[in-house]
């Protein structure tokens, strides 16, 4: 049960608001901003996605740099509210094509009809996008992707003057093409999010891959699909008993667990690994999964701090891309907190470096190092010389660090889990759908201790 429901931008604007019970006072909008924008509990340098002011729960996620808020007074369950605001931010981006402070501004007659169709008196309704269809009659106004910013999925298949379409498919469930017809297509996407961690001598001491097989289908008269992953994958580390299959040998796929959407049916996937489902409209997970099994990660860091002289250090850091050339990493961040006691940094890059950008954060003591991309196999270094404001008298490396890394690899996945093939249920012999099977790999945690 929840009370509001409301999207703020960047700036704290209120795109989209409504409150369904009355019984939280008027204000939230501010109240959660200011608490966002300025939080400093606990020395977390971002809000949680759920906390408590003055009586009043908020929930919140954060997507394409827009708040998507629920408030409520009762004790309910956070994880039920964040999957409900996950939820309804998939269905306004169903409808919609794309997500944006545009996209909502001009389509907001739109998206309060679907708020209030999935939400009524503050109990959820439906989520489904195919249901909703039968009660939400209004257009979408779209908007233009090309125009919009880069700061979805969409950006990560971007491949010098060719452009993939991006994992947040841009166009809307109900909308037809230029001159009303309707392009048949569809979109699986595998998504995987790495977290390792490495020793200060560079071992590999924690590893995992959080994944997901993402499906958005624009097929008329929803035709049954069949999916084929790689026949060597196993669920469990003593085989795959759940579905009577086991595999084994050094190139085998191990999972720990997975889970799968309602829609599929796994009649087959015991013998050969096939899911056989029919789409529904929109986009949905088709199946999730985790993997702890060994994997070699996508780069390696080498981060080194050592005094060079009084109220002086240097910083050395390294990064090797560790996947083929014919993949490209982009929008790479390395950052790494310095000791409470540095006043000045000095950045020294590698010759001819290009699109690379070099920053120190005086407030969070945090030196930041960009980079726009990085083909396989390449190394890029970077040096820092710190000024210190007072003599370290203790370890440095327990003062600084550990080194974190983000990056997004389009057309790469760590695991090695594949799509064999994607068959449709043929209508005729002339009904041929664009297929479209795309893999991103992410960080979610990448850290290196000094």
């Amino acid at each position: 049960m929840i009370s509001q429901f409301f999207v703020l931008s960047q700036r704290g604007d209120n795109i989209v608001f409504r409150d369904y019970r009355g019984d939280v006072p008027k204000g939230t909008t501010e109240i959660f901003f200011r608490k966002v924008k300025f939080w400093k509990e606990d020395g977390e340098e971002e809000a949680p996605p759920v906390f408590n002011v003055d009586g009043v729960n908020y929930f919140h996620v954060k997507i394409v740099g827009l708040f998507f808020v629920a408030t409520t007074r009762a004790n309910v369950s956070p994880s039920l509210l964040l999957e409900l605001v996950q939820r309804i931010s998939r269905v306004i981006k169903d409808y919609l094509g794309i997500l944006s402070e545009e996209s909502l501004r001009r389509n907001f007659i739109l998206v309060y009809e679907l708020l209030d169709e999935v939400i009524d008196f503050g109990y959820m309704q439906t989520t489904s996008t195919e249901a909703l269809k039968s009660y939400v009659f209004n257009e979408p106004i779209v908007v233009d992707a090309a125009r919009m910013p880069a700061l979805g999925p969409a950006s990560m298949f971007m491949q010098g003057n060719k452009r993939m379409p991006g994992t947040a498919v841009t166009k809307s469930v109900v909308a037809n093409e230029p001159g009303g017809r309707k392009r048949e297509e569809i979109f699986v996407d595998i998504i995987e999010k790495i977290s390792v961690t490495f020793s200060s001598s560079g071992y590999i001491l924690t590893s995992e891959i959080d994944g997901t097989i993402q499906m958005k289908s624009y097929l008329t008269g929803n035709p049954e699909i069949k999916l084929a992953l790689n026949e060597d994958v196993s669920i469990g580390r003593d085989g795959n008993s759940a579905f009577g299959y086991s595999s084994s040998g050094s190139g085998a796929v191990i999972l720990d667990d997975c889970n799968f959407h309602e829609s599929v049916h796994l009649d087959n996937f015991g013998l050969d690994r096939t899911l056989s489902l029919v789409p529904s409209d929109g986009e949905f997970p088709v199946m999730n999964y985790r993997m702890t099994q060994e994997f070699k990660p996508p780069f390696r860091i080498n981060a080194l701090i050592e005094e060079a002289g009084a109220l002086k250090a240097e910083v050395i850091l390294k990064i090797r891309a560790e996947f083929l050339s014919s993949a490209t990493a982009n929008t790479i961040l390395v950052q790494m907190p310095l000791p409470s006691y540095t006043t000045r940094v000095s950045f020294e890059l590698e010759p001819g470096a290009v699109g690379q950008t070099t920053d120190f954060t005086e407030a969070s003591k945090k030196l930041e190092w960009s980079l726009k991309k990085i083909v396989g196999g390449a190394e890029h270094t970077l040096r820092a010389k710190l000024t210190f404001s007072q003599e370290s008298h203790g370890n440095l490396n327990k003062e600084a660090g550990p080194v974190s890394m983000n990056f997004t690899i389009p057309m790469y996945n760590a695991s090695r889990l594949q799509v064999k093939y994607l068959q449709i249920a043929k209508k005729s012999k002339t009904y041929n759908p664009y297929r479209w099977v795309r893999y991103v790999t992410q960080a979610n945690s990448y850290v290196a201790r000094l």
